[in-house]
């Protein structure tokens, strides 16, 4: 786990609300304050779709940020930042499995709950914090520092300018 200072918290902004960086993304949860909380949970109700719909979709049975960001960026749009804001991103199950499988190491996707970004933007400030979920004890933190470096490259590859704390 690694802790990311966005040094250009505009630039970012816009490429997280009007851009399709992200839209990828598992979103697992959103709140944003600004004269009122919104929240939204991340979790996918599937009752919602027809059985067409669902086979239709190309995706796993989740929420992703792609179908939520006009959502955020409808509530943060206008003149003044939100008082807060934190966003919770999970790599979409196949990408996790392609991650961990290029690794070669001991663990397998099976043993892999998720690999996390969590942003968050308060006072002015962003920070991106990885995460990793790991569903079995290992003392090896070799997906922990794969997944760490992907993300450094991940962001420097979109020219999303960071300082490392």
């Amino acid at each position: 786990m690694i802790s990311l200072k966005i040094t250009d918290v505009k630039s970012f902004m816009s490429k997280l609300l009007a851009n399709t960086l992200f839209d990828e993304f598992v979103l697992r949860e959103m709140d944003i304050q600004t004269f009122t909380s919104f929240s939204v949970s991340g979790q996918f109700y599937k009752n919602f779709f027809s059985k067409e719909e669902l086979e239709e979709r190309s995706i796993e049975n989740a929420v992703l940020w792609g179908e939520v960001r006009g959502i955020a960026f409808a509530v943060i749009k206008g003149n003044k930042s939100p008082l807060l804001m934190k966003i919770v991103f999970q790599l979409p199950k196949n990408q996790t499995d392609r991650f961990v499988d290029g690794l070669g190491g001991k663990l397998t996707s099976e043993d892999v709950g998720g690999l996390y970004l969590n942003i968050w933007f308060e006072k002015s400030e962003l920070h991106i914090i990885t995460g990793t979920a790991i569903k079995t004890f290992t003392l090896d933190k070799t997906i922990e520092t794969e997944w760490d470096t992907w993300v450094k490259r991940f962001l420097s590859s979109q020219n999303i300018s960071f300082e490392e704390e």
